[in-house]
């Protein structure tokens, strides 16, 4: 069975369009959506999914629409947004690093961002505020730093990911350090934070993110050509030419960017970045970075496991960094079992 088709237009432009993706991205932006309804009827006070639609749709009653779109709804288009950024920006680095393992949570990235999140809270006494713009920060800081001391005539992916592991393990050290200097108020606050929830997140989470992905997302599918070009290599590449240097820099900001918001916005909500790319490859069988699948995986992924988290426990609630660590971490072994065997490391 065929699964590329080729679509043509007026004017000699034609469309190469893989169906299985486009297939795979409709089931998962319906999971995705399905999920988020289910979510927002979650709670103490439950409202079925009918209800819920119409709340949205603006029909609701007034106990339905206080509910719905100011205490749950922000909470879950903060978790899509997170999830989204998160899928988008690990299919980034592990294209860009053309490794599995080439994700923001192996590179450090949710490290630095904790701890600028941790300078904030320990040394400052921040405000919630001020917290997410230290995280923010520090996540830029040390995507820069990783870039910068992993760059000889280029970046290569596994000088990358190398000089991510080892500034990974010093910002870890430095966050330890911080933690243990802190009173213990700010010490519970900030594993808390480190935890990575959906708790108490409203529409001043959401304004931001959803900026910042109206302007990345266009901008990285705009580029998705040339870095599925750069998978055959760097002289391959500039032959094609596509300026390698320029392309891989730009989308590299762009997933530290995507990266630190999230974290900034959710807490280092682990394993979303790197187990969403790969999942999504496996359903699209398609070679390629498959940016908008890992996307619409990250989205639905997270959701997913807010609900898990609230609902799967019984009366305890865990923070949905803690089902999405306990998830990503044996997806984590299996993926380097699996590795193994293939002889890729």
């Amino acid at each position: 069975m065929k699964t590329n088709r080729v679509l043509r237009a007026p004017g000699g432009i034609s469309l190469r369009l893989d169906v299985r993706a486009v297939t795979v991205v409709v089931v998962l932006l319906f999971a995705a959506i399905a999920a988020s309804v289910v979510l927002i009827g979650t709670g103490d006070f439950p409202i079925s999914a009918g209800d819920v639609v119409r709340t949205l749709a603006g029909n609701g009653n007034a106990g339905q629409e206080f509910i719905v779109n100011e205490l749950r709804l922000p909470r879950v288009l903060v978790g899509l947004l997170v999830g989204a950024s998160l899928g988008l920006g690990g299919a980034l680095f592990q294209a860009v690093t053309r490794n599995p393992l080439g994700s923001p949570d192996v590179l450090g990235l949710g490290q630095g961002a904790t701890a600028g999140a941790l300078t904030m809270i320990v040394l400052f006494s921040g405000s919630a505020a001020q917290v997410t713009m230290g995280a923010l920060v520090g996540g830029l800081v040390t995507g820069l730093a990783i870039y910068l001391l992993a760059w000889k005539r280029g970046v290569h992916g596994y000088r990358l990911v190398l000089v991510g592991i080892g500034v990974s393990a010093i910002v870890t050290a430095i966050n330890g350090y911080l933690l243990t200097v802190s009173d213990i108020v700010d010490a519970a606050r900030a594993v808390v934070w480190m935890t990575g929830s959906l708790n108490g997140r409203d529409w001043d989470q959401v304004r931001p993110l959803l900026g910042l992905c109206a302007v990345l997302v266009p901008l990285v599918l705009a580029n998705a050509r040339g870095l599925r070009m750069m998978e055959m290599g760097d002289d391959v590449s500039n032959a094609l030419g596509v300026r390698v240097e320029r392309v891989r820099a730009l989308l590299m900001v762009a997933a530290v960017l995507l990266t630190a918001t999230a974290t900034a916005a959710a807490g280092p909500v682990g394993f979303v970045a790197l187990t969403a790319p790969q999942l999504a490859r496996r359903l699209t069988r398609s070679p390629g970075p498959n940016l908008l699948p890992s996307l619409c995986m990250g989205a639905a992924l997270l959701v997913t496991a807010d609900w898990a988290s609230q609902r799967a426990f019984g009366a305890d609630q865990l923070p949905v960094g803690v089902v999405t660590g306990v998830l990503g971490g044996v997806y984590l072994l299996w993926l380097l079992v699996t590795e193994r065997k293939a002889g890729r490391i």
